[in-house]
This record gives structure tokens, C-alpha cells and sequence, in this order.
């Protein structure tokens, strides 16, 4: 159980940054929905840097929780993921509009929160 939950916490944020990109970078560059400029630069930088933040963190522990099931019973590990879980949604408040991003990385922090107690109870 605690390996499925690990799999779903980080398939979630990985799924979901390949979505937050393609809807909002790629749809919106393909419809032209930004004229060009410093705002549209802006925005397209902030929001392709939060999505593929999200690909690539959430592919990276993919792997490792492949490897080692039992990934997150290390503090340190466990630490790193909450810490990049606690800045996205730092950023989604502070720096986003709409509420799915927000929405988005409360499901992935409460899956973590799920996984990191399944694993540590099976010690």
C-alpha cells in the first residue's frame, strides 16, 4: 500500500505539471492568446519553470521510489519532498490567479502526507 500511494503522490505531480503545461503554455502560445511583450515573456518563464519543476521533481522520485519503495521513511528525503511541495504552493498563492494549480498541489501534499505515514507505520 505504502509503495501505491508513494507511486500516486508523485505520478499526481507529474501528470499534473505535464497538464498545467500544456494547457497553459502550449495552448495558449498555439491560440495566441498573449501578445507579445514583457508580461507574455513573464508569464509564459513562470509557468513553464512551475510545470516542468513539477515533471522533473516528480519524474526524479518516480525513479528512486522504483529503486527503493520505502523512499520516503528517510527524513531527509521526505523533508526534500514536503519542502518542494510547500513552494509550489507557496507560488500557486502568490503568484497565480486561478485555483487548480492550488487545488492540484493540496491533492499531492495530502497523497505525501498519505505515503509518508503508510511507510513509516510498516516500520
Amino acid at each position: 500500500m505504502a509503495k501505491y500511494l508513494t507511486l500516486a503522490a508523485f505520478g499526481w505531480l507529474t501528470l499534473t505539471g505535464t497538464a498545467h503545461f500544456v494547457i497553459d503554455v502550449v495552448s495558449q502560445h498555439l491560440r495566441g492568446k498573449h501578445m507579445p511583450g514583457p508580461e507574455t515573456t513573464l508569464y509564459y518563464g513562470l509557468h513553464s519553470a512551475f510545470a516542468l519543476g513539477q515533471v522533473l521533481f516528480g519524474l526524479m522520485y518516480l525513479w528512486a521510489t522504483r529503486r527503493q519503495p520505502d523512499l520516503l521513511r528517510d527524513p531527509v528525503v521526505a523533508t526534500l519532498a514536503f519542502g518542494g511541495a510547500a513552494a509550489w504552493l507557496a507560488l500557486t498563492f502568490f503568484a497565480m490567479e486561478y485555483r487548480e494549480p492550488r487545488i492540484n498541489g493540496g491533492i499531492f501534499i495530502a497523497l505525501l502526507f498519505a505515503a509518508t505515514v503508510a511507510v513509516r507505520a510498516r516500520a
